[in-house]
């Protein structure tokens, strides 16, 4: 399978979820959507798949964070004043929420653009260092194997996804329905830009990205000196402490939406009095986040984010066909041959699943086990009811 026709089935994936997206105006997002579309076993196997997509990527984000403070503060290795730091990071994103998804969004909209400046830099500086000089790294004729290609693959799913986050408070938009596949559609080939530059650049300065904690200020140290690498290491801080508070912002309206469609306890879906947000799902969420990024590496916490979000991609994608049935007068974003997108969406997360090991599978079954249970209990209550 080329890469051109892999990636072709990665956008048909994505066309799915934006026409899905646009027929409902709940919050929930994929979990939602299986719900409705296939009842409520497959939307809480979905709901618990996007929860551990949603802690997981955050936990990576977080380790990203820490892995480049020690530029400025190189006691931030200590494990003391590592453990401080994200209880800090964490704790305070938190509060900052309880008090209105108003300011955080405020919070994440400014650290969004506050970043963009130092990409655009590392692009630009990059590429016309590379113009100007040439590259200090030829590019290789290396030729690597289907499985390994397809693991490094499935590492850029973490990079160029996350949209789905963006799907889940959606109660709480204005008009989700036209502004979420406006938002997928536009936005996602711009960040596919920058990410493309970004990774251009730093693989034609340094010889081996992999083995750095810190890529993006090691490459813009090579061509921009000490200087060029102070500022695109503060990007990567404001980046990854903006993509906290927009994670913090969406997560838990997940559980909020599980606990408004009696699929969790009602506790979950608790509203605070003066702030009008679900403060429990808040703090329930952070102190997940807060253990997982204690105890996992960025690594793993990104490989075990694609799995379990592919599998929620695959399941939206397959509730595009059984939605078009029971609502076929949708008068919303209408993908065009949606059934046919529909495999390709769910035929291109079956082979990336494919690439999975041992740990990731233990933990998705743990999931699904947990999953399960919850099930049988939400069918025991409702029958007892």
């Amino acid at each position: 399978m080329g890469s051109v026709g892999l990636w072709f089935r990665f956008l048909a994936a994505l066309e799915c979820v934006a026409e899905v997206a646009s027929r409902f105006q709940q919050t929930g997002g994929p979990y939602l959507y299986a719900r409705i579309a296939f009842g409520r076993f497959l939307g809480l196997q979905t709901g618990w798949l996007l929860g551990l997509t949603r802690v997981s990527s955050a936990a990576a984000v977080a380790n990203v964070f820490v892995d480049y403070l020690p530029g400025f503060w190189p006691q931030a290795k200590q494990p003391i004043n590592r453990f401080v730091i994200l209880t800090i990071l964490i704790g305070g994103l938190a509060l900052i929420n309880i008090r209105g998804v108003r300011m955080g969004t405020r919070i994440s909209n400014l650290l969004t653009v506050a970043k963009l400046l130092p990409l655009l830099l590392l692009i630009a500086g990059g590429l016309f260092f590379i113009c100007l000089h040439g590259s200090p790294v030829p590019l290789s004729s290396e030729s690597h194997t289907t499985g390994a290609w397809l693991r490094t693959v499935l590492l850029l799913i973490y990079a160029f996804t996350g949209f789905e986050a963006a799907l889940i408070p959606g109660g709480e938009l204005k008009n989700p329905s036209r502004d979420i596949p406006r938002a997928i559609l536009v936005s996602l080939p711009l960040v596919a830009m920058v990410y493309f530059l970004v990774q251009m650049v730093v693989v034609r300065m340094l010889p081996s990205s992999a083995q750095t904690d810190h890529p993006l200020s090691a490459a813009a140290y090579v061509f921009g000196g000490s200087t060029m690498a102070s500022i695109i290491a503060v990007g990567a801080l404001l980046s990854s402490f903006g993509s906290l508070a927009a994670n913090m912002i969406a997560n838990p309206r997940l559980t909020l939406a599980l606990a408004e469609q009696g699929d969790f306890p009602r506790w979950f879906g608790a509203i605070h009095r003066r702030f009008r947000t679900p403060y429990i799902s808040i703090v329930v969420f952070a102190g997940l986040l807060w253990a997982l990024t204690l105890l996992g590496t960025f690594r793993w916490n990104a490989t075990l984010s694609a799995l379990s979000r592919l599998f929620a991609y695959g399941i939206t994608c397959a509730a595009l066909p059984a939605l078009r049935k029971k609502a076929p007068g949708h008068e919303g974003f209408h993908l065009p041959v949606g059934s046919v997108f529909a495999v390709l969406g769910i035929f291109f997360a079956i082979v990336l699943v494919s690439r999975m090991g041992s740990a990731e599978l233990i933990v998705l079954a743990i999931t699904a086990s947990v999953s399960i249970m919850n099930w049988v209990a939400v069918r025991r209550n409702a029958g007892n009811s």
